[in-house]
């Protein structure tokens, strides 16, 4: 036996949209914390991988002057996160590092894991900064090599970056060491 359904009135129905529109709204008021929740988390990440990015950069500005004295080069100083910009020209960007060697500048990227894409990303910015420098009269008599940095950098990048020039620079358990270069290496001049 069936049991007997109570035919749909139009109050009814009213009430079942009501009923609908109640599951929708707490629906979309969860979507809404979720996303608020979310947003926090992302903004959370960031402040971290810039603060791990800091440290990073700390590190390397510790001791690099140092390492590049043992390579020969007479550093005098190092500038952190060194801005350039030409708006006219479009010439624009940030070094890490900005060792100083008289004639010689090294320009350090530094990066908490290193990819290849960041080496390439380097590579471009060395050159950029070469034209900013020559746009501002001092580069014509000032050469520029570079230089990447990670606490976590693996070989094929590693290989990659010097293949292309630059020194490798990583952590150790002196803090940090540049990576020996192969034989015949020669730093690349911009």
């Amino acid at each position: 036996m069936s049991e007997q359904q109570t035919p749909l009135t139009y109050e009814g129905i009213l009430e079942m949209f009501r009923q609908t529109d109640l599951k929708f709204q707490e629906t979309d008021r969860k979507f809404q914390e979720s996303a608020r929740q979310l947003k926090e988390t992302q903004r959370e990440v960031g402040k971290l991988s810039s603060s791990v990015g800091r440290i990073i950069e700390n590190m390397v500005k510790g001791k690099i002057v140092k390492k590049f004295r043992a390579l020969g080069y007479d550093v005098t100083g190092c500038s952190p996160n060194k801005e350039f910009e030409i708006e006219e020209l479009g010439i624009f960007g940030e070094i890490d590092l900005l060792l100083d060697d008289g004639p010689v500048g090294i320009l350090i990227e530094v990066k908490t894991t290193l990819k290849t894409d960041d080496v390439r990303e380097h590579i471009e910015r060395i050159a950029k900064y070469r034209r900013y420098a020559e746009a501002k009269g001092f580069g014509d008599h000032r050469r520029f090599i570079g230089a990447v940095a990670g606490a976590v950098v693996s070989k094929e990048t590693a290989k990659y970056a010097q293949d292309n020039g630059m020194y490798v620079i990583v952590q150790s358990g002196d803090a940090i060491e540049i990576v020996a270069s192969p034989e015949g290496f020669r730093a690349k001049e911009w």
